[in-house]
C-alpha cells in the first residue's frame, strides 16, 4: 500500500475526498472548522510536493442543488487557512470541471460542488465515480467521517487508480489511534457512553463489552436502565421496549467482568428549558411530571474517580444536555477529568459529533489524545466492521 508521506505528488493531480461536511449559521458562516483543520497536512503536502488538489466533499443533507449546502460558501475561510487562493467549480462533474482540472497548475487548489448535488454519489455509482476520475493521477481518501459509506467518491472511485490510491494523513492517524483502543488497550480500559438512546449504541456497547475493563454509562439512555431496574424516571427519556436489552447488557457485562457504571444521582427540571426549575434526586426518584437533564455531584466524583485511574479511555457522548448552560455541568466534569487523566499519561479517544462539540466547547482540544473525525465510521471501526473507504485502498 501507497504511504502518502513517502509519495511525490510533483507534477500529479491528486483527488481528495475530504470531509468538509461542516455546521453553517443561518448565514452560511462556519461554526466549527475542525474536520477542514484536519484536512490541511494532506492538502499541503500534495500542493507543496509540486502537485495539484482538486477536492471533494459532500455538505449537509441536500434536496437537489440547494444554495444553502453549496460548498462555496467554505471557498473563502480554506483560502485563509491555507494561505492560497482556492479555486471554485460550479459542478462536480461535466466539462466545465474537466476543463478546470485540466487547467491546473503546480500548487493549485480547486475545490468541486457538493457530490450529494447527483444521487449517483450515495447510491455508489461507478458512472459518476469515473466522471470524477476523470483528468487525475491520484486518489487520495482522507474523509474518515464517510468512510463507513460505499459512495462513489469514498470507494468506487478507487477502482479507476489501482496503483495510485492512497489514505491521507487524517485517515492514517485515525486508523491508528483507534487501534490503541480497539486491539491492544492499555489497561485499566474505560469506555464512556452517552447519548439520548440504548438503541442508538447496543451494537457499540455490546462489541466494548469484549474489551474494556469499566464501562460509564450517562446521558439520556440511562433512563431506560433505570426503568429496566424498577427506578421512577418521570418524563425523562425513556426507550421502554428497550430495557430487557438494558438488563442483558447488564448481564453481559458480568459474565465478562466488566464493571458498568450507572449515575447514582441526577439533576431533574420541571421542563425542557434551560430556564425551568431543578432539583436533585436520587437517579431512581425522579418526581412525576419532571425529567433528567444531567448527572448529579455524587455520580461525577464517582466517574470522576474511575477515569483518573484509568490508562485508556473512550468516550462517547455527553452526560447531558450540556448545550444548555444549567445542565452543562456533568458533562464538563467528566470533559476535564478525562484531560487530567490524559496528562498523568492516560490514552484518549474522543469519538463521536456531541463530544467532539463539548471538547470544543470548553477549551480542551489540546488536552486529549485524540479527537476522531468519524461519529458513525469511528463505531464501525471499533464493532469490528469493514469501512468501504478503507477496504477500497487496503485491497
Amino acid at each position: 500500500m501507497i504511504s502518502i508521506k513517502d509519495f511525490n505528488f510533483s507534477g500529479k493531480k491528486a483527488i481528495v475526498r475530504v470531509d468538509f461536511n461542516v455546521p453553517l449559521d443561518k448565514n452560511q458562516k462556519i461554526t466549527d472548522d475542525t474536520r477542514i483543520r484536519a484536512a490541511l497536512p494532506t492538502i499541503k503536502k500534495i500542493v507543496e510536493d509540486g502537485g495539484s488538489a482538486v477536492l471533494m466533499s459532500h455538505l449537509g443533507r441536500p434536496k437537489g442543488s440547494e444554495d444553502k449546502f453549496s460548498l462555496r460558501h467554505i471557498v473563502g475561510h480554506l483560502t485563509e487557512l491555507l494561505g492560497r487562493e482556492v479555486k471554485f467549480a460550479d459542478d462536480c462533474i461535466g466539462n466545465q470541471t474537466l476543463n478546470a482540472k485540466n487547467n491546473l497548475q503546480s500548487g493549485d487548489v480547486l475545490l468541486l460542488e457538493n457530490l450529494r448535488f447527483y444521487k449517483e454519489e450515495k447510491k455508489g455509482n461507478a458512472d459518476f465515480a469515473k466522471k470524477l476520475a476523470e483528468g487525475i493521477d491520484v486518489y487520495v481518501n482522507d474523509a474518515f467521517g464517510t468512510a463507513h459509506r460505499a459512495h462513489a467518491s469514498t470507494a468506487v472511485i478507487a477502482q479507476f487508480f489501482e496503483s495510485a490510491k492512497m489514505f491521507g494523513f487524517l485517515i492514517k492517524r485515525e486508523l491508528t489511534s483507534i487501534d490503541k483502543i480497539s486491539v491492544n488497550p492499555r489497561r485499566p480500559f474505560t469506555a464512556i457512553m452517552g447519548g439520548a438512546k440504548v438503541s442508538d449504541k447496543i451494537q457499540i456497547i455490546n462489541n466494548l463489552l469484549d474489551k474494556v475493563d469499566n464501562l460509564i454509562i450517562g446521558g439520556g439512555m440511562i433512563y431506560t436502565f433505570v426503568k429496566a431496574q424498577g427506578g421512577n424516571v418521570g418524563n425523562s427519556i425513556c426507550e421502554d421496549d428497550k430495557t430487557e436489552l438494558a438488563l442483558e447488557v447488564l448481564k453481559k457485562a458480568k459474565t465478562k467482568g466488566v464493571k458498568v457504571w450507572l449515575p447514582v444521582d441526577n439533576v431533574v427540571a420541571n421542563e425542557f428549558s434551560n430556564d425551568a426549575k431543578t432539583q436533585l434526586t436520587s437517579i431512581d426518584a425522579v418526581p412525576e411530571g419532571w425529567m433528567g437533564l444531567d448527572i448529579g455531584t455524587k455520580t461525577i466524583d464517582i466517574f470522576k474517580s474511575v477515569i483518573m485511574k484509568s490508562s485508556a479511555i473512550l468516550w462517547n457522548g455527553p452526560m447531558g444536555v450540556f448545550e444548555m448552560s444549567n445542565f452543562q455541568e456533568g458533562t464538563k466534569k467528566i470533559a476535564v477529568a478525562i484531560a487530567e487523566s490524559t496528562e498523568r499519561g492516560a490514552f484518549s479517544l474522543i469519538g463521536g459529533g456531541d463530544s467532539v462539540a463539548a471538547i470544543n466547547k470548553f477549551e480542551l482540544t489540546n488536552s486529549v489524545s485524540y479527537i476522531s473525525t468519524g461519529g458513525g465510521a469511528l463505531l464501525e471501526y471499533i464493532e469490528g466492521k469493514e469501512l468501504p473507504g478503507v477496504t477500497a485502498i487496503r485491497k
